[in-house]
């Protein structure tokens, strides 16, 4: 499926924001790490800069802080921090963190890994000069103040705040999101060029563009996260909201609540959290499988042993009644006319939350892994990657991993699950050296990810096969692609091209036009979401209306205006705009419109082709056969084509093969398809 409206969907339920947070005694060694040292951390696509501040106490021990600068927590302190034979390990009690690196023979840069909760890579070097994390005030500019606006996506509104202060080095300002309870988030970068407003947050890959308006009382732009965007108009907030409820006495209900609601297709848990206040009770909501998070009530309701909870911006609310040992609320969950049983129990261990990945790797590994980054010459990007390479004597085959559509981290990371985290660390273990780099424009590459096509991204992956060829550990004559989704129609695209790859494997590839794709697409999750057959195929030939639409309208507001007559009572008003500027943007015009099968009949290097039977993304029925047929026209001798039973796109063990159902899955990827692959790309 396109992923930038999968990352679309998930977006719209809530902004996604990042956490962490990270100075103490030891002995200290003959290097000497005393100093300032800043690093980042990246995740789907967000990052935090994060600077480690190291000294020595009068008795020669080391102690340590830590500022999060994105976050605006400043001066941390490591619980414990030792330094021994280079290798540095810091402790961090105030959020649960620790941290373990290698310090390189020169003293200038540490490599190594955080873990809170999950391990991501972390590297420090040296600060030039010493970092700002406070800035001095200066005469306020005309835009200094609080500034509000709500963006709406047609079934939730979120209130944004933007506090914007003028300091001696430029303006700077904070974010709150008062529906997810979240005050005071600092910015990383606030321009202005005249009208012009430019708002960056990468720690949760997120901005705001906007024009002032000449009375300086608005400022009309747009707001862009993980691939979708929205609308936003901000005004100015003249008076300041009122101040946060004070607590009260706990009431006999206060704390977290429990509880899963079955729609036969799915099953999504729901967290109420209950506190007590002066002005009585509050609560937020969690669903821990869509990924939101303390999302505010708009109203809490208790008359004796009945309670109501409603939430506006979501449409939604529950009625029980709560039992007279306390231990349970039976009752209703109601959203947009629907109704299911939901009974909530008192949630005891948060632990109970946690999604379980079983199949992600844990340091430390059986085999080298490096960071390394790679240039594409021909426009101008630089891939920031990980390479990990088999122990022992090589050279190894090689293979790059493609990601699928939407701006994807290295990992393919999707809702805690990291398929290309688990797939590379399989095929190391088996004596295949992988490369997976960060999408352009996304973690630590640089480029535009949102004005590129596919085609575009073949040209970074020939960097990357261009790169392997630089390894003395790689065999050159033994270098693969291995695509996933989108991935999989740009494997192919640069194997007719380029004969430098060995082979390819294609997970979930398409073998027909982007548009075809799309309506079987709609017609299948219609279907898993309990529409008719007959249903599910209106709603497929509604979206091949406005497929066709985009591709024959030439006249830019023209189209526009046609989209907005088709998509009017099918698409939430909040939604449309949005959706517009999807649908017509250069990357979808060119997925839409682009055949695989063209690429496909001049590959004749070895292929494997596999899909998951109950992939509702790029269903098997309708790919597989294609890219088949295509293959035998080109006159390859060398491929395979299968269907894996029981799988889903991402190739997990599915019930129906929903997206709704790629949270709830504990496996990332099915030790089916992982062994097909491996062996495959062994005998190659």
């Amino acid at each position: 499926m396109n992923r930038r409206l999968m990352n679309w969907k998930m977006m719209k339920r809530t902004l996604i924001m990042a956490t962490l947070v990270v100075a103490a005694a030891s002995v200290v060694s003959a290097q000497d790490i005393a100093g300032d040292w800043q690093g980042a951390l990246s995740a789907s696509g967000a990052e935090l800069r994060l600077m480690l501040h190291v000294s020595k106490n009068a008795d020669g021990t080391l102690k340590a802080t830590l500022d999060s600068v994105d976050q605006g927590a400043n001066g941390i302190p490591v619980t414990s921090i030792t330094f021994k034979q280079s290798k540095l390990s810091l402790v961090v009690d105030a959020v649960h963190g620790t941290y373990e690196g290698q310090v390189s023979s020169d003293g200038n840069t540490i490599k190594g890994t955080w873990s809170q909760g999950q391990a991501l890579p972390l590297d420090f070097k040296r600060a030039a000069a010493p970092f700002k994390t406070e800035h001095k005030p200066a005469k306020p500019s005309d835009i200094d103040g609080t500034w509000s606006g709500t963006l709406d996506t047609g079934t939730i509104k979120l209130r944004i705040v933007f506090h914007i202060t003028n300091m001696e080095d430029g303006l700077t300002a904070t974010m709150d999101s008062p529906d997810q309870n979240l005050k005071g988030w600092p910015v990383t970068t606030v321009t202005r060029e005249g009208a012009s407003l430019k708002i960056d947050l990468k720690q949760i890959n997120a901005s705001f563009s906007g024009k002032i308006a000449a009375d300086l009382s608005s400022i009309d732009g747009t707001w862009a996260q993980g691939g979708g965007s929205l609308s936003l108009l901000l005004k100015r907030v003249k008076d300041e909201p009122k101040a946060e409820r004070k607590p009260a006495s706990p009431s006999d209900i206060d704390g977290a609540w429990l509880g899963t609601l079955d729609t036969g297709a799915l099953q999504l848990r729901v967290v109420f959290r209950l506190t007590n206040t002066a002005d009585g009770l509050t609560a937020t909501l969690d669903s821990p499988d869509q990924g939101m998070k303390g999302l505010p009530a708009t109203t809490v309701t208790r008359e004796g042993e009945s309670l109501y909870i409603e939430t506006k911006q979501i449409d939604g609310s529950f009625s029980g009644k709560v039992a007279g040992d306390l231990a349970s609320i039976d009752g209703t969950w109601t959203q947009r006319g629907g109704h299911m049983p939901l009974v909530l129990k008192r949630l005891k261990d948060e632990s109970e939350l946690l999604r379980k990945r079983p199949q992600n790797p844990t340091r430390p590994y059986p085999y080298r892994d490096e960071e390394v980054s790679y240039d594409n010459h021909v426009q101008n990007v630089t891939l920031a990657a990980t390479l990990t390479i088999p122990p022992g004597k090589g050279p190894f085959p090689g293979v790059l991993l493609i990601t699928g559509s939407g701006p994807q981290d290295r990992d393919e990371s999707l809702l805690e699950h990291k398929p290309f985290l688990v797939l590379s660390d399989y095929l190391t273990r088996r004596g295949i050296a992988v490369l997976r780099a960060d999408d352009r424009g996304t973690g630590k590459s640089t480029g535009n990810f949102e004005a590129a096509t596919t085609a575009d991204f073949a040209t970074d992956t020939e960097a990357g096969v261009a790169y392997l060829k630089t390894r003395s550990e790689i065999d050159p004559h033994k270098i693969g692609l291995v695509g996933h989704s989108e991935g999989g129609v740009i494997a192919p695209m640069v194997a007719a091209r380029n004969p430098d790859v060995a082979f390819i494997v294609m997970m979930a590839g398409s073998g027909v036009r982007g548009d075809e794709i799309l309506v079987a697409q709609v017609q299948a999750i219609a279907e898993s979401s309990g529409k008719s057959h007959e249903e599910a195929t209106k709603d497929g030939e509604k979206e091949r209306e406005i497929l066709t639409l985009v591709e024959s309208e030439k006249d830019e507001a023209v189209l526009e205006t046609k989209l907005k007559e088709k998509m009017a009572g099918n698409v939430p008003e909040g939604q449309i705009g949005p959706q517009i500027k999807a649908v017509t943007s250069p990357w979808f015009r060119y997925f839409m419109t682009y055949d695989p099968a063209i690429a496909l009949r001049k590959v004749t290097c070895p292929v494997l082709a596999i899909d998951g039977e109950k992939d509702m993304q790029v269903p098997a029925t309708q790919n597989l056969p294609a890219i088949r047929k295509a293959l035998e026209q080109a006159g390859n001798k060398h491929f395979e084509v299968d269907e894996l039973p029981g799988l889903n796109h991402l190739f997990q063990t599915a019930k129906t093969g929903s997206p709704a159902e790629y949270a709830q899955i504990e496996e990332t990827i099915s030790p089916v398809a992982l062994a097909k692959m491996a062996s495959w790309i062994l005998k190659q």
